[in-house]
């Protein structure tokens, strides 16, 4: 079974639980996840399950992430700036009924480069703003509530 084929609480055990291969891990998981944590729990809260959950499962692929790559395993501006974004959807135009009602609500979220409108390459592809959340240089983001 694939992910996309699982229920909201399934697929989010699978998360907590490292369950998830490196290769399955892709934007639309990260989007469901976060999704997820901040219909459920808010921002402050969600934001940090989700930093944490990412950090778990990264640390369970082990040496399969190289640590010495600006734009490979875990990255805080963009785990901010996705957070910020997911949750200002959910704000806006409610949480919907599932993450599929959600998704196909707004594909928006689903393109991995959305946050190029905030961001320049240059300034969110550096160790600044991998190791710490830095403010967008392009457009400002939403606030997270």
């Amino acid at each position: 079974m694939t992910l996309d084929a699982l229920a909201d609480d399934a697929f989010l055990r699978e998360f907590e639980t490292c369950s998830i291969a490196l290769e399955s891990w892709s934007h639309r998981c990260h989007v469901r996840m976060a999704y997820l944590y901040l219909s459920r729990h808010g921002y402050a809260d969600g934001l940090r399950r989700v930093r944490d959950g990412i950090n778990a499962l990264n640390a369970s692929h082990g040496d399969k992430i190289p640590k010495d790559q600006v734009d490979r395993g875990y990255h805080e501006t963009l785990t901010v700036a996705w957070a910020r974004i997911i949750d200002a959807t959910i704000r806006r135009w409610g949480a919907g009924a599932d993450f599929e009602a959600f998704a196909a609500e707004h594909p928006h979220l689903l393109q991995k480069r959305l946050t190029r409108l905030f961001y320049s390459r240059e300034r969110m592809m550096t160790w600044e703003a991998k190791r710490g959340f830095v403010e967008p240089d392009l457009l400002p983001l939403p606030e997270g509530r």
